[in-house]
């Protein structure tokens, strides 16, 4: 009698050793409704890395909600050592920059031990105006019109230039702006908000916000900041400057707060949304062991279903852009009451369950929107103009006759893979990209991995093994023929 293994091979895949960052085979498998990657490295042995808690989630995913990708304007590098030690962007990558992220400090006035940059005060290293200039020359020349551009460091608010770096984006045809900021100099200064208000719409505040409890923001930050937080938002409400809190999750710390997070957020009137970031294991991460606080974006889709009051498991979709590692929800907030989107859109109108296809009432123009609408490179207003067209579209809905930025709430879930989840096929598909000043824009994931600091020295390592392989089959070809 033939014996059967004990899971459901789904699929194959790639991805690097987590012990030596060298790209492995890897193979996609089923078992008690987890998904899991399996590697194996030639050096290392096997590893199996869990992708998914919902094997109905993970090939939604695969199957379901998938868009044909999007290309930027041009590449920048070219493909001569395979992903992911090309980056830059190269003409094997399929997704344009949804979000481009601007570097303008290393340095921090915070200590935390959870930081993927690795930044603190000891860093003085300040990136010059003129290269930051050229970074968003950069990203213009890659997108045109970029929708969104996020000013990120270290601590962006510290930079001596900051005001001049925000005029010089304003000068530019970019649609919105983000300010990725710990909230210390928001508190501290009102009259920094103030002046950040004078720039208008289109600018928005990604504020760092992990915790409630003491406990957890010194695991995470290394102080306890809940007055700072609290001052920050006061400012902001203040000044009505458009802002996401953004939550870094652990595992057993605090994502047992999410719901308690977007209740919060619910009730500031600058919030205009919450984005939950689980850890990803690189640059500076104290006291983490993977297989104990590691979260998937299922797991936090969960999470959030269960402790939120407002959403159910069908409220929160992926992003079709790349939805291995993205998932939102969408809210309205109406005279008072907060609505989920789904809850205007019956479930079978997006997704016909015997099918593994998208049906939309056989009407390309509510696919175009709900495409449209589900994706990340959206500002608070364009959110709201978008779901407007939606629900005109929409059988038995009647869009509000003012709907505007304020009654936009949004969850997004955005998952960083590290060495260990890094699913190349996902990687192709990142959006969030980091801008350089010699003109590349390469993804989050594999900047931290390989590009960031002195990971660029086993960069070049790989690479020149890569090459040292390929010109001996080279040889070998020459030597055949």
């Amino acid at each position: 009698m033939a014996k059967n293994r004990p899971y459901t091979f789904y699929d194959t895949t790639s991805s690097v050793c987590t012990t030596c960052l060298r790209q492995v085979e890897a193979k996609i498998l089923f078992k008690n409704n987890h998904v899991y990657m399996d590697k194996w490295c030639p050096a290392h042995g096997t590893e199996r890395v869990l992708m998914a808690d919902d094997v109905a989630w993970y090939r939604a995913c695969r199957e379901v909600y998938v868009k044909q990708p999007e290309m930027p304007q041009q590449f920048n590098t070219s493909m001569q050592y395979g992903c992911p030690y090309d980056c830059g962007l190269c003409p094997d990558h399929m997704q344009h920059s949804c979000l481009s992220i601007i570097e303008l400090t290393d340095q921090c006035n915070l200590q935390c031990p959870t930081c993927y940059a690795g930044s603190g005060p000891h860093v003085e290293k300040h990136h010059s105006f003129e290269d930051i200039v050229r970074m968003l020359d950069a990203v213009v020349a890659n997108e045109g019109e970029p929708d969104v551009v996020q000013l990120s460091g270290g601590e962006p608010t510290l930079h001596p230039r900051f005001f001049d770096i925000l005029d010089e984006a304003r000068k530019r045809p970019i649609r919105h702006l983000m300010i990725n900021t710990n909230g210390i100099k928001l508190a501290r200064e009102p009259e920094f908000c103030e002046r950040l208000a004078g720039y208008g719409k289109g600018l928005e505040i990604y504020l760092q916000f992990d915790s409630f409890k003491p406990e957890a923001l010194h695991a995470l930050r290394g102080a306890d900041l809940r007055g700072i937080r609290q001052q920050a938002l006061d400012n902001l409400n203040r000044f009505n400057i458009s802002t996401t809190l953004v939550v870094t999750l652990k595992k057993g710390l605090n994502d047992d707060e999410i719901g308690d997070i977007i209740q919060f957020g619910l009730k500031q009137p600058c919030v205009r949304g919450v984005t939950l970031q689980p850890i990803q294991n690189a640059g500076r991460v104290l006291d983490y062991d993977a297989a104990q606080h590691r979260l998937t974006v299922s797991e936090i889709r969960r999470r959030i279903a269960e402790q939120s009051g407002l959403f159910t498991l069908d409220d929160v979709i992926p992003v079709p852009c790349n939805p291995d590692t993205l998932a939102m929800a969408y809210a309205l907030k109406l005279e008072g009451d907060v609505v989920p989107l789904t809850r205007f859109v019956d479930p079978a109108t997006l997704v016909e369950g015997a099918r593994n296809t998208i049906v939309f009432e056989h009407d390309p123009m509510l696919k175009e929107q709900v495409f449209k609408l589900f994706s990340t490179n959206h500002s608070p207003e364009s959110q709201a103009n978008c779901l407007a067209d939606l629900m005109c579209c929409l059988p038995k809905v009647q869009a509000p006759v003012e709907l505007g930025y304020q009654n936009v709430f949004r969850v997004l879930i955005v998952q960083f893979m590290d060495a260990q989840s890094l699913d190349i096929r996902a990687l192709k598909k990142s959006c969030i990209h980091i801008a350089q000043a010699d003109g590349k824009l390469i993804p989050f994931e594999s900047f931290n991995l390989f590009y960031r600091g002195g990971r660029k020295q086993l960069l070049e390592q790989i690479r020149g093994e890569i090459s040292q392989q390929t010109r001996y089959r080279q040889l070998a070809l020459v030597q055949h023929d």
